[in-house]
């Protein structure tokens, strides 16, 4: 006698989304930057500092930021100026600037004991980890945000990324440098991750009085 077929039963998952905030996260305001700053520098947490200034500077999605080596942003004994990595996602070459306050945080890091002898920029904790891993960034990403009272389902890893473009094009209305500087290869792209629409549409709303 032959055993029915049956359905297979699965367990009914909760969505992943379920009681979360979900859609495009907001850039940090140049308030916002500061008042992380000061924390860290008070708080003596010198890799975080770095880390935080280079995710504001060089504008890298998570998954390239946590890669550097050390060798892409030091040369010569010094901290370069500006340099260049090929995105994991698009293969494309993006380059980006490291500001002055970015390069002090840089070296204070690199000085640091537990860098002694580490390819990587940002080493893990673990021997079988070469870096820190991208989920490991977000929750540094929210314990910044939420050290300043921030709602944490707001931001996100790509509010490091957006934060000075969307600056940059706030003064400047300059979409083909904001381009460049995230290194999309379409302009669409590059209107739709910034939400400049709506942006532009809510300036304009707000602008008229009834």
């Amino acid at each position: 006698m032959t055993a029915a077929n049956l359905p297979a039963i699965r367990a009914c998952r909760p969505a992943w989304n379920r009681g979360r905030i979900i859609g495009q996260k907001r850039p940090l305001m140049p308030k916002h930057v500061w008042a992380i700053r000061v924390r860290l520098e008070l708080a003596g947490r010198i890799r975080d500092l770095a880390l935080f200034n280079l995710a504001i500077d060089s504008k890298l999605r998570g998954c390239d930021l946590v890669k550097l080596k050390v060798a892409d942003i030091y040369a010569a004994g010094q901290i370069k100026e500006r340099t260049s990595i090929t995105q994991s996602k698009t293969r494309q070459s993006v380059r980006f600037e490291i500001t002055d306050g970015t390069r002090k945080s840089l070296a204070a890091w690199l000085d640091d004991p537990f860098m002694v002898g580490s390819e990587h920029l940002w080493p893990g904790r673990f021997h079988e980890r070469r870096h820190i891993s991208t989920r490991q960034y977000a929750r540094l990403v929210r314990d910044w945000i939420t050290s300043i009272g921030l709602e944490p389902s707001s931001y996100g890893t790509h509010s490091m990324r957006r934060t000075k473009v969307a600056q940059i094009y706030r003064k400047t209305g300059n979409l083909r440098a904001v381009q460049l500087l995230l290194g999309h290869t379409k302009m669409d792209s590059t209107v739709r991750y910034l939400g400049v629409e709506l942006e532009d549409a809510l300036a304009i709303s707000e602008a008229v009085e009834i």
